[in-house]
């Protein structure tokens, strides 16, 4: 009973307190969605700055995702002599499942770090204090342009993931697999032509698209929320930022799961 009681102290107890915040953190910020005119400046700015710092290795890691995928797949479909189809699983796959789960893992781990650590300091340097003691809505002043910048970038970002994602895919298909490039993205096209059952939109881009949505908004949010509980100077700043870049990374993984499971 001595090691679940600590087990229950140092780990179950401070992770659903974590949760429950971020839950409350998440919830506040889509209250203060009616000021976010208000805030367009500083979303624009948080938006640019998920671009520049991102973008370049975001795309750089979806290129040889692709080029691997295509690899990998390409030699097992060829044992069976149907590696042409290889356009048919590598656009598909990565718009649904890779492209937003790539994208949402380096975003926690660039974006989401430094949220953390930005919010983290000016918890341990008192500034929030001082902006409540102004009467300033923190939630709508610091979290709400954080949170609708990483939430409308991370899709965008997936979506250029997926692109440059099936653009290696086809370099291998067409110097290691000997197929033709423009049969190549045929097949990858009319494998994004797939529409849903229930609303008549592409499935697989869409629901790819939904996911990360769905991510970037939960990275924001525990980004945020994590560095708001920061405490004991640069040190527990350093702790709040490795714990936001692990919540967020396996909250990823786990609705990933269940946002599959829901969107079949």
């Amino acid at each position: 009973m001595n090691l679940i009681t600590r087990v229950g102290a140092t780990w179950l107890r401070p992770t659903i307190e974590s949760a429950g915040f971020a839950v409350s953190i998440g919830l506040q910020s889509l209250l203060t969605l009616p000021h976010l005119p208000r805030r367009m400046r500083a979303t624009l700015d948080q938006m640019h700055l998920v671009g520049v710092k991102t973008m370049p290795v975001v795309l750089m890691v979806g290129f040889f995702v692709g080029m691997i995928l295509s690899l990998q797949v390409g030699q097992q479909l060829a044992t069976f002599s149907q590696q042409e189809s290889i356009g048919l699983i590598v656009a598909p796959l990565m718009a649904l499942e890779m492209s937003p789960l790539i994208t949402a893992i380096l975003l926690a781990a660039s974006v989401g770090s430094a949220m953390a650590a930005e919010l983290g300091t000016m918890k341990v340097q008192e500034e929030l204090t001082a902006l409540n003691v102004l009467s300033v809505n923190v939630i709508s002043y610091l979290v709400l342009p954080r949170v609708i910048a990483l939430t409308l970038m991370a899709p965008l970002l997936s979506l250029l993931v997926t692109w440059v994602a099936t653009l290696g895919g086809g370099i291998i298909a067409v110097s290691q697999l000997g197929l033709s490039f423009e049969g190549y993205i045929n097949n990858s096209l009319d494998s994004m032509r797939v529409i849903r059952e229930t609303i008549p939109v592409p499935k697989y881009l869409f629901d790819g698209l939904l996911k990360a949505t769905i991510f970037g908004f939960v990275t924001a949010v525990v980004g945020c929320a994590s560095g708001m509980t920061a405490s004991n100077g640069a040190q527990g700043v350093g702790q709040t930022t490795r714990s936001a870049v692990r919540n967020a990374i396996v909250l990823i993984i786990v609705l990933d799961f269940f946002l599959g499971k829901v969107l079949m």
